[in-house]
């Protein structure tokens, strides 16, 4: 791996850190809808930064999440469940953004939130094997 590009798996992957302590901070402020937004998005540059180490990457969501699946949710470094909260918070954030009047739970940006921690947590175990 270059210096260069260790660098941007570090960064993508701080990056997801610190996006789910701010979707942590927004769901104890009773921003359920900002929150699900981060904690989606924490999922989302973890899995960048698992995607660059295979010097692979997107400029779309649905093309992250399909390569996403195609080289960690396949081949088993990441479970099939991990795999289907990512895409359901893609579909939850989308629904948040670009729909009317979407109500969003305590309960479901609670599992959202959840949801992202086991995400980073299984992408680093990934990031490890790897190496």
């Amino acid at each position: 791996m270059t210096e260069n590009l260790d660098k941007l798996i570090k960064y993508r992957f701080q990056q997801a850190q610190e996006t789910l302590a701010v979707a942590g901070e927004l769901f104890e402020n009773n921003h359920y809808k900002d929150a699900v937004d981060r904690a989606y998005y924490a999922m989302f540059y973890c899995s960048l930064g698992l995607l660059a180490a295979k010097n692979l990457g997107s400029s779309k969501h649905s093309g992250v999440l399909s390569l996403f699946s195609r080289y960690f949710v396949k081949t088993g470094q990441i479970s099939i469940e991990t795999g289907r909260h990512f895409r359901e918070a893609f579909g939850l954030r989308q629904n948040c953004d670009y729909r009317e009047f979407i109500e969003i739970t305590a309960q479901q940006t609670e599992e959202v939130i959840t949801n992202a921690t086991v995400f980073i947590s299984e992408a680093r175990k990934a990031l490890k094997e790897m190496e």
